[in-house]
């Protein structure tokens, strides 16, 4: 059956921490953005800093947006930011809610990210291991902006890493508040200024066991051994990010079968594919169509 989801307004698909929007051939959002597009969305991918404080990438964020509304001709975008992508969302719709018609976030660390909080105190400030850390990651992120030719953009991994622990995400929470829960793990207004605010989210399972081959993924190995360093989320995160800690708005799910990167794309190993990511964002696109966005 033809799936329906052509919004009212563009979808910006907006890249995390050490994202980019395309690298020779290969698009982080590369699925995602066609299986929205056969579904009848006009979909965009901006491309900012691959490290940077959540402030600067929301502003480069709202550069992208004026030129998506000249030219498309709509009066307002939606936007679904994956991890610290939906920082830089409700920067935007908070600064410019007349722009924007939804944010939505996706394995977004709303109340900061637990790991963040371990890298920081391991990295003391100043120190030599903050400045070797800094150095590699800065170099790490000029690298894929040069290959993914936006050479111009700033990188600043401390601030970055800063902006992504509990503490920072609390300073920027004080200054933009829209769609937060008022209590820990529950739901935020899902209207706030004009702007409808949405999020979904995935954890690690209990056992390694639940996930078959999938356990095979390195990449899903390495988060997994990132999840050893929650305390106040632990069993209830997904590598990455505290399945509480990503609540914003209408909380849409917050424990699919997903690790931190499986919320943006399929795995590279499955067994049984218990959720498809991918779906997950046509049937938002729908969502927002019925909604009227």
């Amino acid at each position: 059956m033809q799936r329906n989801a052509n919004t009212q307004y563009p979808i910006l698909l907006v890249h995390g921490l050490f994202g980019f929007d395309r690298i020779g051939t290969f698009e982080l959002f590369h699925d995602i953005k066609q299986a929205l597009r056969s579904a009848g969305a006009r979909v965009f991918v901006p491309h900012l800093s691959a490290t940077h404080s959540n402030e600067t990438r929301g502003e480069q964020l709202l550069a992208q947006i004026e030129r998506v509304l000249e030219g498309t001709g709509a009066n307002k975008v939606n936007l679904i930011g994956h991890s610290q992508g939906a920082l830089a969302a409700r920067y935007a719709g908070a600064v410019a809610p007349q722009c924007v018609a939804s944010v939505t976030s996706v394995s977004g660390p709303n109340h900061g990210s637990e790991l963040a909080d371990f890298l920081r105190k391991a990295l003391t400030p100043g120190g030599l291991p903050e400045h070797v850390a800094e150095t590699v990651a800065t170099l790490f992120a000029d690298f894929l902006s040069l290959l993914s030719g936006h050479r111009h953009l700033p990188q600043n991994a401390i601030a970055a890493l800063n902006a992504l622990s509990t503490e920072g995400v609390s300073l920027f929470n004080d200054k933009y508040p829209q769609g937060l829960p008022e209590t820990w793990g529950g739901k935020g207004r899902e209207l706030v200024n004009g702007v409808r605010y949405y999020s979904w989210s995935g954890i690690l399972q209990a056992s390694i066991l639940d996930e078959g081959l999938e356990a095979l993924d390195p990449l899903h190995g390495f988060l997994r051994a990132f999840s050893q360093y929650f305390t106040t989320e632990a069993q209830q995160n997904d590598g990455m990010v505290g399945r509480y800690s990503s609540h914003l708005g209408t909380v849409i799910r917050s424990d699919y079968a997903l690790d931190h990167l499986g919320t943006l794309q399929a795995p590279a190993v499955q067994f049984v594919k218990k959720v498809d990511p991918i779906d997950l964002y046509v049937r938002h696109a729908e969502r927002l169509k019925k909604a009227g966005l």
